[in-house]
């Protein structure tokens, strides 16, 4: 049986998520997500050293196999996209310096491939990690930016031949039907 490490990344620059998966054969389970958290770190520089060397280390703990990153949206405030873009690329970088191929996805392709739905919120998409990848509330981060991460690698799963990515449903009822574990009744 195949198994391959995914890495997701929630670019930012005050925090950045992580999360990655372990594949084994059509079948995702979560190894380990968190942050990298920069808030206390003042010079934009320094920020995206950090990111750059704490994406190393993660890349030499985990040896993940890809990288699925998520690409920033299109924002009113220039300066924000631009320091978003940096800290984007930085991942990129760290990934590419250590021979990691590079997938990424829009958010709403993420909240789409997790939830059903593009305008899912980030607590929406957390929960339905939750119950697709079986983890307890202690496993859970108190940020979302690490779900959000684990949410970019799942996407990559399901968009690399996961069996289930490939049925097509006529309407949401259809989607019901044929997925009853997936749908929450409260």
């Amino acid at each position: 049986m195949t198994e391959k490490t995914i890495m997701g990344i929630d670019p930012g620059t005050n925090i950045m998520g992580y999360g990655l998966l372990k594949i084994t054969g059509n079948k995702a389970s979560m190894i380990a997500m968190g942050v990298i958290d920069m808030r206390k770190m003042h010079d934009p520089y320094q920020r995206l050293g950090r990111i750059f060397d704490r994406i190393t280390s993660l890349i030499v703990e985990f040896k993940p196999d890809e990288m699925a990153i998520e690409a920033p949206f299109f924002g009113k405030n220039i300066q924000s996209m631009l320091k978003l873009g940096r800290a984007q690329g930085v991942a990129i970088a760290a990934a590419i310096h250590n021979g990691i191929p590079i997938h990424e996805y829009a958010p709403l392709k993420i909240k789409m491939a997790i939830t059903g739905q593009g305008l899912a919120s980030k607590e929406q998409v957390a929960g339905m990690l939750k119950r697709l990848l079986n983890l307890k509330e202690e496993d859970m981060s108190q940020f979302m930016d690490a779900t959000d991460a684990l949410a970019a690698a799942y996407c990559h799963f399901m968009q690399a031949g996961n069996p289930v990515n490939s049925v097509k449903y006529g309407s949401w009822k259809d989607f019901v039907i044929r997925n009853k574990s997936r749908v929450s009744h409260s």
